[in-house]
């Protein structure tokens, strides 16, 4: 059994939570951020901490604490730090430019493919080889370098594509 619910989740200065029945808000220096929470689970504050308890002694109920916990833990640290994933392009001719809400990509089609980004996510690309995607939403950074990798993920063998920084090919020994 999983005990990630026992755990409360501390809210650092300069970020404001408002429980209001089961909806959760969570405002912080770079945004704000709600949440509707499950009828397995409450929710209280004590002080600068958030504890979690299920309600009922079922599997799910527990499960579904351990889960709301995370999610807590990652709204809060979202509005007060911010998430960023790093991507970077490997390949001739493979190229990244941000214009706005849009991002240019030069993947080796015959035509550029353009991303729209969408609301709450900014997109910045320090070199014509790097991405980077932040943001405050934890899942909508990850949804949107997903959708970005699979316009052209990378090849088994030469490895060109876009990756996340830092992953490499694996080689056969």
């Amino acid at each position: 059994m999983s005990r990630i619910a026992n755990n409360p989740v501390p809210v650092p200065n300069g970020v404001e939570v408002t429980i209001d029945g089961p909806d959760l808000n969570v405002k912080g220096a770079k945004g704000a951020l709600q949440l509707t929470l499950h009828s397995l689970v409450t929710i209280a504050r004590e002080d600068d901490l958030l504890l979690l308890k299920a309600v009922g002694p079922t599997q799910q109920a527990t499960a579904l604490a351990g889960t709301f916990r995370s999610l807590i833990s990652n709204m809060v640290q979202g509005v007060s730090e911010g998430f960023q994933k790093q991507l970077e392009l490997q390949g001739v001719g493979y190229r990244a430019q941000s214009q706005g809400a849009k991002l240019n990509l030069t993947l080796g089609f015959s035509h550029p493919v353009v991303y729209d980004v969408p609301e709450g996510i900014e997109i910045e690309t320090p070199t014509q080889t790097q991405i980077i995607v932040r943001g405050v939403d934890k899942q909508k950074v990850g949804q949107v370098s997903a959708e970005i990798r699979a316009f052209r993920p990378p090849e088994p063998y030469k490895g060109k594509g876009i990756r996340e920084k830092g992953i490499r090919k694996t080689q056969r020994s």
